[in-house]
């Protein structure tokens, strides 16, 4: 039985330290790449800029999701003072908000924290359970002292000889083929 070719999934280059995966970053971006991530243990000032990412719809996500717990809390302690039970304490109005104000501010808090933590892992593609990227054994090193560039094999304009070119060019310690079934 012959052995089946694998497929290039990628390419992942090391870098020495986080000045050097900045400049590469930054490099690969005015290369017209798109799909391409960086890798360090720790994060590192202007990743994003030299990336080019824009800034995240995370916070209108957790802004809308707090004002519809708003709106929710308003909308239920108005159907049950108004609406289902209308009661008459003290000579109040049927609807006096004040009273429900803590209600208000829980209903927002947590339709807030559920629209973090779901925007969140929605916007970060979570869970993965499996990466091309896990094909490598050096890739390990990125949770400890490695400083890494990942460019997919799926980005319109890879093509593995030219990226391995602008990695070497860049001064990239190890270079490998992600290749995969």
């Amino acid at each position: 039985m012959a052995d089946q070719e694998k497929k290039v999934l990628g390419i992942l280059a090391e870098f020495a330290n986080p000045a050097e995966l900045v400049k590469a970053a930054k490099e690969v971006r005015d290369h017209g790449y798109e799909k391409f991530d960086c890798h360090s243990p720790f994060p590192i000032h202007g990743m994003d800029e030299a990336m080019g990412l824009r800034q995240s719809p995370l916070g209108f996500i957790v802004f809308f999701m707090g004002f519809l717990g708003l709106l929710g809390g308003i909308a239920l302690t108005y159907y049950v003072a108004v609406i289902a039970y209308p009661l008459v304490i003290s000579g109040k109005p049927f609807f006096s908000f004040q009273a429900f104000v803590p209600v208000y501010f829980e209903l927002t808090v947590l339709l807030s924290a559920f629209g973090a933590v779901f925007g969140m892992f929605h916007l970060n593609k979570m869970p993965q359970l499996f990466h091309n990227l896990f094909y490598s054994d050096k890739f390990a090193k990125a949770t400890d002292d490695g400083f890494f560039v990942s460019l997919e094999g799926e980005d319109p304009k890879f093509d593995a000889a030219k990226a391995k070119k602008l990695f070497e060019s860049l001064g990239a310690s190890s270079i490998e083929l992600i290749e995969g079934e």
